[in-house]
């Protein structure tokens, strides 16, 4: 097989990431937006030993489940993944992905149940954050830092596309330069939207503070309904969006959401779930697999502001979350306050270290970023021996690998239940409950 021959072939499996896998002498070739089933024609545009990458250029054959995407940027935009896709088709690849990465990572066989729906599909996400570029402001094409302009997004919320209207007038009345990230030169990097229950925050990442009119900028965005407006400082020569400075111009550093009947604020840097109906559901969901009757001790490990431990607090004893992050902390020891709930504490610092100290637990949740859990930690529950673990996970592939880890460690693997947690996307959250 050479680089820039054209086949024509059966799209006979599935990608981690939604991409139709097809079998050409005798090679895996990876066709994106081909979907399992189809008869199509492809470029190939990168060949590796064992393995090879090609370009869809026409459909022959189309899958019964195939749609026109509504994104009029989608091909282009790295945002999406399975908009060509009807939302059936996708709850049963995020199911079979799973059960894949158990089987093949983990070397689990045992049942997943199906992909719990999205109550939402479209204008679902409570966050956006938005590249700012000589290219205009949008989001990149996938694996670039080719920006794809874009005044719209089908899964971001709709007032993000009037946010951003009236942050490209003011650079451009204003001729305030975009920041180059090759030059290390403009004032504005990114652009932050969150929108909760408490309504809007802006957060615009600059090199500096030192901007033309921006009261009237906020002005403007107050108007249109932002509760919260802020500038972020980030001068350094780095990919992460958020510097460590923020500047209040309006309102409060905080937004408030309701999850349940527990009230949370969320800092800009906070981890929050994206996907706020579908949270309440999994929440509700992982705290039932617990099993809690009240007499527990419950460990919250990667807390964050305190979510999944405020909503166990009501049905057990006691909860200790430690979350690394001390602004979340913070946020989490406040929301417990504001709450009235007297039954949880929060502590600072690396799980692994601080859980040592604080004795035994029934239950420990573990909710942990996409790389997962840290062996130490892993082993460090171990050596609290719990009876019950409920693993959250937002990567299919950490999770089998940190599941293989506890099976070794004595813990049988009860119920494995995927949510759709991100609509359109490759994305898929899981929840596991694991037994001593």
């Amino acid at each position: 097989m050479k680089k820039n021959q054209q086949f024509i072939t059966e799209i006979t499996g599935t990608g981690s990431q939604g991409e139709g896998v097809a079998r050409i002498e005798n090679m895996a070739v990876f066709v994106p937006y081909a979907l399992l089933g189809e008869t199509v024609k492809v470029h190939i545009v990168k060949v590796l030993k064992n393995y090879a990458y090609g370009k869809l250029v026409e459909v022959i054959k189309p899958s019964p489940n195939r749609t026109e995407p509504k994104c009029s940027v989608f091909y282009k935009c790295g945002g999406c993944n399975m908009q060509h896709a009807d939302y059936r088709y996708e709850l049963q690849f995020k199911t079979n992905h799973v059960s894949d990465c158990l089987k093949r990572i983990g070397g689990i066989d045992t049942e997943v149940l199906p992909c719990i729906p999205s109550p939402e599909t479209e204008h679902y996400r409570n966050k956006g954050q938005f590249a700012v570029t000589k290219d205009g402001i949008g989001f990149y094409s996938q694996r670039s830092h080719n920006l794809v302009d874009s005044n719209s997004c089908l899964i971001q919320k709709e007032i993000c596309s009037e946010i951003i209207g009236i942050i490209r007038e003011y650079m451009k009345t204003n001729n305030v330069p975009p920041y180059d990230e090759e030059t290390h030169t403009g004032k504005i990097r990114n652009i932050f939207i969150r929108q909760l229950s408490g309504g809007t925050m802006v957060c615009i990442t600059v090199t500096d503070k030192n901007l033309p009119n921006l009261t009237d900028l906020t002005k403007e965005l107050v108007t249109l309904g932002a509760a919260s407006v802020m500038l972020n400082i980030n001068n350094k020569r780095t990919n992460v969006q958020l510097g460590e400075q923020f500047i209040p111009l309006y309102g409060d550093e905080t937004l408030t959401d309701t999850i349940g009947d527990i009230e949370f604020k969320v800092s800009p840097n906070s981890f929050y779930q994206i996907n706020s109906k579908q949270t309440e559901q999994l929440y509700k969901y992982a705290v039932s697999l617990a099993g809690l009757t009240g007499n527990e001790t419950v460990f919250d490990l990667y807390c964050g502001i305190g979510t999944i431990g405020l909503f166990a607090s009501k049905y057990a004893k006691k909860v200790i979350g430690v979350e690394i992050v001390e602004k979340a902390v913070e946020n989490a020891r406040n929301n417990a306050l504001a709450n009235g709930i007297t039954n949880a504490q929060f502590l600072c610092g690396k799980a692994e270290d601080v859980i040592k100290d604080i004795g035994k637990a029934d239950v420990v949740m573990l909710d942990p970023p996409r790389k997962g859990c840290d062996d130490k930690l892993l082993k460090t529950v171990k050596e609290i021996a719990p009876k019950t673990i409920v693993y959250i996970s937002c990567n299919p592939a950490t999770l089998a690998r940190d599941l293989k880890t506890l099976n070794g460690y004595g813990y049988c693997i009860d119920t494995v239940q995927p949510f759709d947690m991100f609509p359109r996307t490759f994305h898929v959250e899981c929840v596991v409950k694991l037994q001593r």
